[in-house]
């Protein structure tokens, strides 16, 4: 979507909805350079009518927050999308979000925007991050006409990173979960596993404080560089 046509769906947004997100814009961005143990940091997970970034709709959002390396349960958020569609029955079996729960989910625009005041400008982990990433990036223009660029930690990365030796054999937020004791009765379902991410979450930042990395940017630095590694390996 191009800039004009972004500012084009933003100012076709009604005032209290351009005044809210102008709020959310305005919000300083976060320092990298503080300390992860202290910060608060916001755990994402989405649900989507398929695997496809391009073609595939965002149903619904899940996270919560962590504030000094603890996870603030009174801190989540959840929001199902309303879609002019459901989705196919295949999909509705993995995330269990019926066709009725979709058709008269919370207006887009709306969720989209509690999810903004939500996470603020706090750094954002996921795990597998780029696909919630897109997905929501996709939404926020579609309905907002926001260019929602923001750092992401991807755990997916971060945790062979930290823990090498465990990295060869675990691949999965759910192998992740079973090394690490980390239950998830509600897979699939985004608040459930936002909640599962961050407690892998919490046992990285342990490991990660014992190795020297003190600092949010010290974290995306070694995702980063783990990721590198394996796209050039061989």
């Amino acid at each position: 979507m191009s800039a004009s046509w972004r500012w084009l769906v933003r100012a076709r947004l009604p005032e209290p909805r351009r005044h809210r997100l102008g709020n959310w814009q305005a919000l300083p961005e976060p320092d990298v350079e503080s300390a992860h143990s202290v910060a608060r940091l916001v755990v994402v997970d989405v649900e989507s009518s398929g695997l496809n970034v391009y073609r595939d709709r965002l149903i619904a959002v899940g996270a919560i927050a962590i504030r000094e390396s603890r996870m603030a349960l009174g801190e989540s958020f959840r929001a199902v999308l309303r879609q002019e569609k459901a989705s196919d029955d295949e999909n509705i079996l993995v995330h269990r979000i019926g066709g009725t729960a979709q058709t008269e989910g919370e207006d887009p625009a709306d969720a989209l925007l509690r999810f903004l005041e939500f996470a603020g400008k706090s750094p954002l982990l996921g795990f597998h991050a780029p696909f919630d990433e897109i997905m929501l990036r996709k939404s926020m223009r579609a309905y907002l006409g926001e260019n929602f660029r923001r750092a992401w930690l991807d755990l997916a990365w971060l945790a062979p990173a930290i823990l090498p030796e465990e990295g060869r054999r675990l691949r999965t937020l759910d192998d992740w979960c079973a090394a690490f004791g980390v239950e998830n009765a509600r897979r699939h379902d985004a608040l459930a596993d936002a909640i599962a991410t961050g407690q892998v979450f919490q046992v990285l930042q342990h490991h990660a404080l014992r190795i020297g990395l003190r600092s949010i940017g010290d974290l995306i630095a070694a995702a980063r560089g783990q990721e590198w590694l394996a796209r050039h390996r061989n």
